[in-house]
C-alpha cells in the first residue's frame, strides 16, 4: 500500500497555520529556516508516521520546490522516504536523488500541452496588482507562485480568471498567503502514479487540503482532507460530491485524524485479505 501525502497544511504547519497556540502540547519542530522553527508537526501524527506496517510506503507529495523540501528537518534527519515527489509533481526523489528522466519527460509535456509560462504568466497577470501581490517567483523553471497579502486579494476577480487559465492548460490554487499557477501537466497524481506503476505499490491512500490536491485524492482508491483546507471551502461554496472524507478537525491536529484514518484503511485492507 502506498500512503502519499502533501505535506504544508495537511501534515506540517506554520505558525499561521496551526489553529492552536504555540505553546499547545504534543508539537514538535518540523521545519528550520536560519535555525529558527517555521513549521510544526503532530507529535502524535508523527509517531504514527514512524511507526507504519512495514507494508505500507508513506511518500510526501509536495508543491515546494526541491530546495524548500530539503528545509523540511523531520523528512531528512527522523524519517526519510525512499521516494518523495517535488515541484507538484515536477520531480520525483529517488534515494535523495533526483529522477532525472521523469524531470525531462514533464519539461517535455509542459511544452507540448497548453499555453507557454510567458504567455500564461501575461494572461493571468491582469488581475494581478502590487496592491496585494507581494513577490513572485517561477519555480523551478515550471510554475508561479506568488506571495500576496490575502485579505486584499479581490478574490472573485482571481477565480474568474483561474477559468480561463484553465481553458489554456494552467491550473490556479490559493493557499494562504499564497497563489500557485501551475501547468496542468504538472501535478501530483501523475508523479504518484508512476512510481506506484515501478514500485508495484497496491492501492493508495492519499491526504490533501488544496485545490491541487484534488487530482491526487481523486486519483487514490481511498482519500481524506481536513476540514481547514480549499478543497473544504469549495466543496461547501459549490456542494461538491467528491469521493473522500474530510476530518472533524481543522488545524494542526487534523493530521492526527489523517493518520489514524491510514491505519484503519490499512486494517480493513488485511482483514479482507485474510477473510
Amino acid at each position: 500500500m502506498i500512503y502519499a501525502s502533501d505535506l504544508d497544511q495537511t501534515l506540517i504547519y506554520s505558525k499561521r497555520s496551526l489553529g492552536v497556540p504555540l505553546e499547545s502540547p504534543g508539537l514538535l519542530p518540523a521545519e528550520q529556516i536560519d535555525g529558527v522553527t517555521s513549521a510544526f508537526i503532530s507529535a502524535q501524527a508523527l509517531q504514527l508516521l514512524k511507526t507504519l506496517p512495514a507494508d505500507v510506503m508513506f511518500m510526501p507529495v509536495t508543491t515546494r520546490t526541491m530546495e524548500q523540501y530539503k528545509r523540511i528537518t523531520v523528512f531528512q534527519t527522523e524519517l526519510i522516504p525512499a521516494y518523495a515527489v517535488t515541484s507538484n509533481g515536477g520531480n520525483i526523489i529517488v534515494g535523495g536523488e533526483v529522477d532525472r528522466e521523469w524531470n525531462r519527460s514533464i519539461h517535455e509535456q509542459v511544452r507540448r500541452d497548453g499555453a507557454h509560462a510567458e504567455e500564461a504568466r501575461q494572461v493571468f497577470g491582469q488581475v494581478l496588482h502590487e496592491d496585494w501581490v507581494i513577490s513572485e517567483r517561477f519555480c523551478d523553471e515550471l510554475f508561479y507562485a506568488f506571495v500576496i497579502d490575502r485579505d486584499r486579494m479581490p478574490l472573485e476577480q482571481v477565480l474568474d480568471k483561474a477559468r480561463v487559465m484553465q481553458e489554456m492548460g494552467w491550473e490556479v490554487s490559493i493557499q494562504g498567503r499564497k497563489v500557485y499557477l501551475v501547468p496542468a501537466a504538472v501535478n501530483k497524481q501523475a508523479a504518484v502514479e508512476h512510481i506506484r506503476n515501478l514500485t508495484n505499490g497496491g492501492a493508495v491512500v492519499a491526504s490533501g487540503d488544496s485545490l491541487l490536491d484534488r487530482c491526487l485524492l481523486d486519483y487514490a482508491d481511498y482519500a481524506i482532507a481536513p476540514r481547514h483546507g480549499e478543497l473544504y471551502r469549495e466543496q461547501l461554496r459549490d456542494q461538491l460530491e467528491v469521493n473522500y472524507r474530510f476530518t472533524e478537525v481543522s488545524g494542526v491536529y487534523a493530521a492526527d485524524e489523517i493518520m489514524e484514518y491510514v491505519y484503519e484503511v490499512h486494517g480493513n485492507m488485511s482483514a479482507a485479505r485474510t477473510s
